[in-house]
């Protein structure tokens, strides 16, 4: 999972929120898990690369490490 996290302010219509918090907790997730694997796939989908937060962290100290 990312290290670092940013806001993402989005508005929707209460009633769907509130469907769409049921249907989370129905699933055991929490409503940012889901938009973030939303986006994780919508970037995917268009082709859109990213680096997580924190895997520069990692992958600097794996080169270290070799």
């Amino acid at each position: 999972m990312e290290q670092k996290t940013a806001r993402l302010t989005v508005l929707i219509d209460p009633a769907k929120k509130k469907a769409f918090e049921a249907l989370c907790a129905k699933q055991d997730v929490t409503p940012s898990q889901v938009v973030r694997r939303l986006i994780r796939e919508y970037l995917s989908a268009h082709g859109e690369s990213f680096v997580p937060s924190g895997a520069e962290k990692a992958t600097g100290a794996d080169a270290q490490r070799s």
